[in-house]
């Protein structure tokens, strides 16, 4: 299916051109030990997680990247082949991280229930890997969502669950226009929340009231009925 990505590979020939690199690199560095290399590995990408979610891209030099993870610049080209290789290894964890929280969510019979579930899943990624989400979708790279969307894409869960929806008449139109709407319902809310334009009372009732509305918006007339109705009527 077109449209609205989030994963996709990395240019064929920068990825050679990476990889290359950092091969030369570990043969001139035969001697340090596999062990070392996991743990210097981790504190780069932890390092560079917060800050590129903390700081421009352009003002962040390799130097920085190695010295706020208390290693060399070696050590950095050898484990990533350069800058970019290090922001593609950090996307890649977020985009993982999120499409495993994402995938974790059930389906049911109740479309409407799963997108939710979906909404809130979401979310509870944003709030908990807040570095990460604004790494994916704060400007560091780019993100478009009129891409391809992958198998491993965090977005197939959402899009997935969307197709039910229209296969059970619950939701009418495009599934993409439909998985863009949501998201960016989702994007703002999450965003708002992360920066702190919302305290936790306020951030807990927008959420709700405003994916449910995004979701009815998109039913079909009976389903839109239905809901209204059921809104309604006087709680017992």
């Amino acid at each position: 299916m077109n449209g609205f990505g989030i994963g996709g590979p990395r240019n064929s020939f920068q990825t050679l051109f990476q990889n290359n690199v950092s091969s030369f690199a570990k043969l001139v560095v035969v001697g340090r030990p596999r062990t070392n290399d996991d743990t210097v590995k981790e504190r780069l990408v932890e390092s560079a997680t917060e800050m590129f979610a903390t700081r421009p891209r352009e003002s962040i030099t390799v130097r920085a990247l190695a010295a706020a993870a208390g290693t060399s610049t070696a050590a950095l080209y050898s484990l990533f082949g350069d800058k970019d290789g290090l922001i593609g290894e950090v996307r890649d964890r977020a985009v993982a991280g999120l499409f495993k929280d994402l995938s974790a969510v059930p389906a049911s019979d109740d479309s409407l229930a799963d997108l939710y579930a979906l909404a809130v899943a979401y979310r509870g990624w944003g709030r908990e890997h807040r570095h990460l989400y604004t790494v994916l979708f704060g400007g560091v790279q780019s993100f478009d969502p009129s891409g391809a969307v992958g198998a491993a894409d965090p977005v197939r869960p959402l899009i997935d669950a969307i197709g039910r929806a229209v296969s059970a008449s619950v939701l009418a139109g495009d599934a993409t226009s439909i998985a863009i709407s949501i998201w960016v319902t989702l994007h703002g809310l999450v965003t708002l929340e992360l920066g702190g334009a919302l305290d936790a009372a306020t951030a807990e009732t927008v959420f709700r009231s405003t994916i449910l509305a995004t979701l009815r918006g998109w039913t079909t007339p009976p389903v839109f009925g239905t809901l209204r109705r059921a809104e309604a009527a006087p709680s017992c």
